[in-house]
């Protein structure tokens, strides 16, 4: 049984197991860029955008008279072979992380694609002189604008899935948030109490905060709808016929689904980076405002009651291998460190992007797997955290009437009716003596009764802030 076989390049020849359906090239990339551990294998969205833009290639190529209907059927269904992630396994083992501006990436798809097609013309893997990776599922192409048009596309893609979790965990704040409207609490800055609020709405504003980044993400997005495909090697288009970009680019509207638009400046798309650096952008943002939110949820979560103990967060696993019932803020500290590294990552994708030299940006591959990482972390991170975390959150209501009975933050509408300095007297004479801020005023006779009982038994004036509805 026949368990190699041997294919050539410029640089020599090499043995291939017998049972992949990749060539020599992507053999040589195994070998030289086995570093990260994360092959192109573990990012199916991306070889599903890349047998996209291939079956959009080839339908061009063919309008254009360049390649034969035999051919041509036969890529085609090998294309639609890997969008159905058929025969991924095993046969994609490319490292992201690697040299050449995606070229191992590019030739990977195009020598699988070839040996698919081959089999489909009864032919044997390996037989190029009927089908060849470069000469017929390459034809008018170059790795500089297939490469960089798939990241764009794989990264379009993979939005709706993130926005979706966005909009899931911004609407379980907001259940949360009507949920407890009228429960009273002090709100503080700097970690020291300010003036009254309600549960409702602070978790509005965390629903707000994950709102306003979703309309950020979809402007953002709209950055990468432009593609260089047709553009060839630095974008003057050499060994592209003439019609090509266009023919393609619309063939793969129709098969994506995207309203992609070519480039204005084929030369200029072709270098630049801009886009990705804007979107890993809006993802750093995100992560810095869910790990504000992560942090105030600890904080409000703490004790239970050494801390501040005004809500509870749902159990989902005990705390320590020592400490008997201590349950720990298991998910919040997973948003953080996930946070962390998604803003790790933005920087990786900044330098990388202004690595970039004269007509090209070879640093690509760095770019799209830390975009892409940060993408599946985020959206599976919110879905864990909406299920296992906000949607439980219990409010302890009588711990936040406590620890407002004991504040002194109507001290700030006392102001408003007594003036700021006798307000500042009595506040600091409440602190010294440990007294409530009522009975202090009570005693110094500077309100009425019933200004007394609109100040403090009628707080939830002061807290009437409109919040905005589930929409």
């Amino acid at each position: 049984m026949i368990t190699e076989r041997i294919e050539a390049d410029l640089i020599g020849s090499l043995q291939i197991p017998a049972n992949v359906l990749y060539g020599v090239h992507t053999r040589r990339a195994e070998l030289n860029f086995d570093v990260s551990g994360l092959c192109l294998r573990d990012f199916p969205e991306l070889i599903q955008s890349m047998a996209m833009i291939k079956k959009a290639a080839v339908m061009a190529n063919y309008e254009l008279g360049l390649l034969s209907q035999e051919k041509t059927n036969a890529i085609s269904e090998a294309c639609d072979h890997l969008i159905e992630l058929k025969d991924v396994d095993g046969n994609f083992p490319v490292d992201m992380m690697q040299g050449g501006a995606g070229t191992s990436t590019n030739m990977n798809v195009n020598e699988v694609i070839s040996n698919l097609a081959l089999s489909k013309l009864g032919a044997k893997a390996g037989e190029y002189s009927k089908l060849h990776p470069n000469d017929d599922v390459n034809l008018s192409q170059s790795t500089n604008d297939v490469y960089p048009t798939a990241l764009r596309l794989t990264i379009l893609r993979a939005c709706d899935g993130l926005v979706s979790a966005q909009i899931s965990l911004r609407d379980a704040f907001r259940a949360k948030a009507r949920e407890y409207a009228a429960a009273l609490k002090v709100g503080r800055t700097q970690l020291q109490d300010a003036v009254p609020m309600t549960v409702g709405q602070e978790f509005e504003a965390f629903a707000e905060l994950i709102d306003e980044d979703i309309r950020q993400l979809q402007t953002v997005s709209k950055l990468l709808k432009e593609v260089n495909l047709g553009g060839s090697a630095i974008g003057t288009s050499i060994n592209v016929p003439p019609g090509f970009a266009a023919t393609a680019c619309r063939h793969l509207i129709e098969i994506s689904g995207f309203q992609l638009i070519p480039a204005r400046n084929l030369i200029e798309a072709t270098s630049d980076t801009g886009g990705f650096v804007s979107f890993s952008g809006v993802l750093k943002r995100m992560a810095v405002k869910l790990t504000k939110i992560s942090n105030d949820l600890r904080l409000l979560s703490s004790g239970p009651r050494g801390g501040f103990g005004e809500i509870r967060l749902p159990a989902v696993q005990a705390g320590s291998s020592i400490m008997p019932g201590k349950v720990n803020p298991v998910i919040p500290e997973m948003i953080n460190q996930i946070s962390f590294q998604v803003i790790g990552n933005d920087l990786t994708v900044t330098l990388a992007a202004s690595a970039g030299q004269l007509q090209l940006n070879a640093m690509e591959p760095v770019i799209v797997l830390n975009i892409l990482q940060s993408m599946r972390m985020l959206t599976r991170g919110m879905d864990i955290f909406k299920h296992r975390c906000v949607d439980g959150i219990e409010v302890d209501t009588a711990r936040c009437e406590a620890v407002l009975d004991q504040t002194l933050v109507l001290a700030t509408p006392l102001a408003k009716m007594i003036g700021y300095s006798n307000a500042a007297v009595l506040s600091k004479k409440a602190l010294a003596d440990n007294r409530k801020l009522r009975e202090v005023v009570e005693e110094a006779g500077v309100l009425t009764a019933q200004q007394i009982e609109t100040l403090f038994a009628g707080t939830a004036e002061f807290t009437r802030l409109p919040t905005r509805s589930s929409a």
